[in-house]
């Protein structure tokens, strides 16, 4: 990094592009740690340099990146725009020095890695405990949250996520398919009869995953690609895909849930499938990054690992096919 005065740039002419450059380095940090005092210790300076720093970039291009409070700092509209445009120049540099200084060098460097819990945890660790294996110089940081994740703010390299993707100035790449499952637990279907109609439902207690199914109502189409619309009852809703298994497996009613969640109970025995015939909706599954321009060749490279790993057959995600039409 260009060494500083207590003007906050290198040299006495703040429109250089050298100055630029640095000074876009350090509003990277601070955006990303959002603390002037914590991008100053990254960057050897003191806070009040960072600050002045700050105040010129934003003089110089003539609009606030900033809005400081007392308890927070956060990018301005214009700040969270001109924070993208400088984390792609980052990444190009990047890109450009790895490609002089490491040429045949293994990717490195520090990757983080988001998720949903449940999928994180049974799905996304495995996989990454393996491609931690074959690339030992990438040191991976995993953050697993069922809330919305701003891969921006929260500086992260690759998201999975499942369903529609809504912005589209991410970069993003399909890796497979998320199925649900209709099941319920032996010791439950002991009590009550199986249901052979999506319309039977209504008869059940059914367990709500409140986070994707909080309308109550229930799709699935049937062998013959009919719609079915079920509105149900019960006596349990949770935010939680643990929870709503665990009400499962404890015979509490009847739940749809994701297969890779439910997938070793099912080859147990100890949770089963119903309605066999009739399909229920299933998410795309995509590896969502930044910048759909540039990318790191760490970032690359993890990316191609799981696009790999998903296409095992065993994971079982990819919508499962019809067992065939009810007689």
């Amino acid at each position: 990094m260009p060494k500083w005065n207590q003007s906050g740039f290198a040299t006495r002419r703040p429109h250089s592009s050298v100055d630029l450059l640095a000074a876009m380095t350090l509003y990277l940090r601070v955006v990303e740690t959002g603390s002037f005092s914590r991008a100053a210790a990254d960057a050897g300076m003191t806070q009040p340099t960072v600050s002045k720093s700050i105040a010129a970039l934003e003089r110089h291009l003539g609009a606030r990146l900033l809005n400081r409070t007392t308890r927070a700092l956060t990018p301005t509209e214009a700040g969270a725009g001109y924070y993208q445009h400088c984390k792609r120049v980052q990444e190009e540099l990047e890109a450009a020095a790895n490609a002089v200084a490491q040429t045949g060098a293994a990717p490195r460097g520090r990757l983080r890695v988001a998720s949903s819990v449940a999928f994180g945890r049974q799905v996304l660790t495995p996989m990454v405990l393996d491609f931690a294996q074959t690339h030992p110089a990438i040191r991976i940081d995993l953050s697993f949250d069922d809330g919305f994740v701003d891969l921006v703010a929260q500086n992260i390299d690759v998201a999975v996520r499942m369903g529609a993707l809504a912005d589209s100035s991410l970069g993003a790449r399909r890796l497979g398919r998320n199925p649900w499952a209709l099941v319920a637990s032996p010791a439950y279907l002991k009590r009550h009869a199986a249901p052979l109609t999506p319309a039977d439902l209504k008869q059940h207690n059914c367990l709500v995953y409140s986070s994707v199914q909080g309308d109550d109502v229930w799709h699935m189409s049937g062998p013959g690609g009919e719609k079915h619309q079920v509105a149900i009852r019960g006596s349990l809703r949770a935010n939680n895909l643990s929870a709503v298994r665990a009400a499962v497996l404890a015979g509490m009613g009847v739940a749809i849930l994701p297969r890779y969640v439910v997938r070793q109970d099912l080859d147990a025995g100890t949770i089963v499938p119903l309605l066999p015939h009739y399909a229920l909706p299933s998410q795309d599954i995509h590896a969502v990054y930044a910048s759909p321009r540039f990318i790191s060749e760490r970032t690359r490279v993890f990316i191609d690992f799981l696009v790999k790993a998903f296409a095992d057959p065993r994971l079982g995600l990819a919508p499962q096919p019809l067992q065939g039409k009810r007689k």
